[in-house]
């Protein structure tokens, strides 16, 4: 392709000319002045980019995202019930699209690998013409994309992803992150953890070896021994493992009494079902029950592991069973569509669609740094999560974090976990530059409008 064509598509990355605009304008003057951004939709219509693993060891959460993201398009376009729209708290959006044009869609499969995703997400911006990209369910695919859509000036509007660093060292002016992260888990998890098991308890981690896992189990570790604990080992576990025996294995030879899985998707339903082939569960140490930590469940996650999440605690964005109207709203919706309900990676994916589509008609712009601006420092409310601040420093949503726990006694397939603890924002809210984010180096940049 020339660099006439790359001009007219509006793909020329950053360091050309004229790229690098800083975010110093209102939405109205952006609109007005810097007409010209990447894919600036023409016609009646407007194309987003779900980017989600239909392969791989997220696949199953990667189905859930799609389904949300189907269902949003519906909602925005007018139909079905209108789902989480009658209950944000922003009214924007009204079942006419998105600043009255229709939403299309186009899907990749980032078969849960940086590259792969890196093509798909290049691919819908160069030859879909999609104008903002969104998906995920690995940290280390968000990061990835993220970069590319920095470098392409769309908005990235994260999906699952909880390591610390999409919103850290890795943050982009571009890229906005609803999901909950890694010091948020230990932040709300560790006090209900001492409070269960005691401040005496010594930790194995198993950890994926990739940047979630990295920064989850640094946020575990930390959070724990904040309050008493301390850490035997932490091993680093291959992202394409199937098997963990042999890294369970090892921990019954030392005098650790808690193991902590830092794993996700298929890797902890694997990794949980060997610990419990293993007997972890029923062992006594240091006189004490044995106990397993998952830090960050999903619902997906417990019904693939079924009966061996029974009393195991960990941490979730979001559940279905919330009280809210909004929660509700959208339970009853996707419910409807799909006969289940959704999991907290389908919940943050409807979410990001909507909070997209809000700020662009409030912006009055897909200008992406008019839309960035809208998200900066926007406060809601209806969405499922109680009142949500986008902090303008780092892109990140703060707001309440569950603590949840497998349930004894569950009704259903679908009713494994019950929320334990509802942990305040406060509790879980750290300044920008801490240092598991980057410290005082760590910068959003300039955001790209692209073309």
């Amino acid at each position: 392709m020339s660099k006439s064509d790359l001009t007219r598509r509006g793909v020329l990355r950053a360091g050309a000319a004229g790229l690098a605009t800083p975010t110093i304008f209102s939405g109205a003057v952006w609109a007005a002045s810097h007409s010209g951004f990447t894919n600036a939709p023409e016609g009646g219509s407007v194309t987003l980019g779900f980017n989600v693993p239909q392969t791989g060891p997220y696949a199953d959460e990667g189905a859930d995202e799609l389904r949300a993201y189907e269902l949003a398009v519906e909602h925005l376009n007018g139909g079905g019930d209108g789902g989480m729209i009658p209950t944000f708290s922003s009214k924007t959006l009204d079942g006419t699209g998105i600043l009255g044009k229709k939403v299309e869609y186009v899907t990749g499969d980032t078969q849960t690998k940086s590259d792969a995703a890196r093509a798909s997400a290049k691919s819908m911006i160069e030859k879909d013409g999609a104008i903002m990209i969104t998906g995920g369910s690995s940290s280390g695919v968000a990061v990835a994309v993220q970069g590319l859509c920095q470098e392409a000036g769309v908005i990235f509007m994260a999906g699952l992803t909880h390591s610390n660093d999409t919103t850290g060292k890795d943050r982009k002016a571009n890229g906005f992150r609803h999901f909950f992260n890694g010091y948020m888990s230990g932040a709300a998890l560790a006090p209900v953890l001492a409070n269960a098991y005691g401040t005496d308890r010594k930790a194995y981690h198993l950890t994926a070896d990739y940047t979630w896992g990295w920064t989850q189990q640094e946020s575990i570790q930390a959070s724990t021994e904040a309050l008493g604990w301390s850490t035997v080992q932490n091993v680093l576990t291959p992202l394409a493992a199937t098997d963990f025996s042999s890294y369970i294995a090892p921990v019954l030879q030392t005098d650790a009494d808690v193991l902590v899985l830092n794993h996700y998707g298929g890797n902890m339903v694997n990794s949980l079902t060997n610990a419990v082939q293993f007997g972890l569960k029923d062992k006594i140490v240091n006189g004490k029950q044995f106990e397993i930590v998952v830090p960050l469940y999903s619902r997906l996650m417990a019904r693939g592991a079924g009966a061996n999440v029974k009393g195991i605690f960990g941490s979730t964005n979001w559940h279905w069973s919330l009280p809210d109207e909004g929660s509700q709203a959208f339970t009853r919706s996707f419910g409807t569509k799909y006969g289940f309900p959704p999991s907290q990676a389908a919940h943050t994916c409807y979410t990001q669609t909507l909070l997209y589509a809000d700020a662009v008609n409030r912006a009055g712009s897909f200008n992406p740094c008019a839309v960035a601006e809208a998200l900066e420092g926007f406060e809601f409310d209806g969405l499922g999560n109680g009142p949500t601040l986008y902090r303008a420093e780092d892109h990140q949503c703060f707001k309440d974090v569950l603590v949840v726990k497998g349930k004894e006694n569950p009704t259903s397939e679908f009713d494994l976990l019950e929320i334990v603890e509802i942990t305040p924002v406060s509790q879980v809210t750290y300044p920008p530059d801490h240092p598991m984010f980057g410290g005082a180096e760590a910068s959003l940049g300039s955001c790209n409008p692209g073309a």
